[in-house]
């Protein structure tokens, strides 16, 4: 059974830049057909998507986020992470980490999600 497990920071100054981790048990971010997702729900609104990193290691992030979001992985460590830079109140949120699966074509395994505020 795949465990997805976010680290990060839970307070966070504004223009500082957030790192977010996410470690894998019961799969291995190299297998084929999946993709390995950031996804974040502000307070009172909807989930919104962040972007991937593939089992191949190409991302893709959302057009409104990309200048100031990278994710990148350690495949040793099976952790793949969420780099976030020049942080605003705007940006907070529950942070989640989760596994699209392809063939599938759904989020199957998601992270318990954690609680980031930007706040000077």
């Amino acid at each position: 059974q795949v465990q997805l497990q976010e680290s990060g920071p839970g307070l966070v100054k504004p223009s500082q830049t957030l790192f977010f981790t996410c470690t894998v048990s019961g799969d291995s971010i190299t297998t084929i057909h999946h993709y390995w997702n950031w996804v974040r729900q502000p307070p009172g609104k909807g989930l919104e998507w962040m972007g991937y990193i593939g089992y191949h290691g190409s991302t893709s992030y959302s057009p409104f986020l990309k200048s100031r979001t990278s994710i990148f992985r350690d495949t040793s460590k099976n952790q793949f992470t969420l780099q976030l830079s020049s942080v605003t109140p705007e940006d907070t949120a529950v942070y989640y980490c989760a596994r699209f699966d392809e063939l599938g074509n759904l989020f199957d395994s998601w992270g318990q999600g954690t609680q980031v505020t930007v706040s000077s």
